[in-house]
């Protein structure tokens, strides 16, 4: 049996992930300004996800959440975005990066300057993750393939 062809490649050269978000309205038009490259994707990784993201200026990385299961991992390669989380709001700066563990503090990145950010993000795909929203009316589970919405009240979007 032969091996498949494997070669390196620019990070900048892997196309953008085609969706731009996967939350539904009202939700999925807040993460304009955001472009993901799914870069562990293009290897076939599947135990966990490895993108490179761009924030444009006033872009956001997410909605802010916490995950039930996944542990998340980011690296911020350039620009200088504000973690702000549920616990208080922290400039970073190239080279900085920060993790976060299931049942965690809530987090995502904002873009508050007039530059782009660029990080790597890293989290594992576990199967049973939940995410949870603290500031908005969403809940989202993971399928094993995408995520599910539904407001709090388990309604569906």
């Amino acid at each position: 049996m032969s091996k498949p062809d494997f070669k390196p490649v620019a990070a900048l050269d892997v196309p953008p992930r085609a969706k731009a978000s996967n939350y539904p309205e009202p939700f999925a038009s807040r993460m304009a300004g955001r472009v993901k490259r799914q870069l562990g994707d293009a290897f076939g990784i599947a135990p966990f996800g490895v993108n490179l993201t761009i924030l444009r200026p006033g872009a956001q990385s997410s909605l802010l959440h916490r995950h039930s299961q996944q542990h998340e991992f980011v690296y911020v390669l350039s620009g200088h975005p504000t973690l702000r989380t549920d616990q208080g709001e922290f400039p970073l700066q190239p080279g900085m990066c920060a993790g976060f563990v299931p049942g965690g503090c809530a987090h995502h990145l904002v873009n508050a300057t007039d530059q782009d950010v660029t990080y790597l993000e890293v989290g594992d795909r576990n199967p049973e993750d939940r995410g949870a929203y603290p500031e908005d009316d969403l809940d989202a589970v993971w399928t094993g393939d995408s995520w599910r919405f539904t407001h709090k009240d388990g309604s569906a979007y």
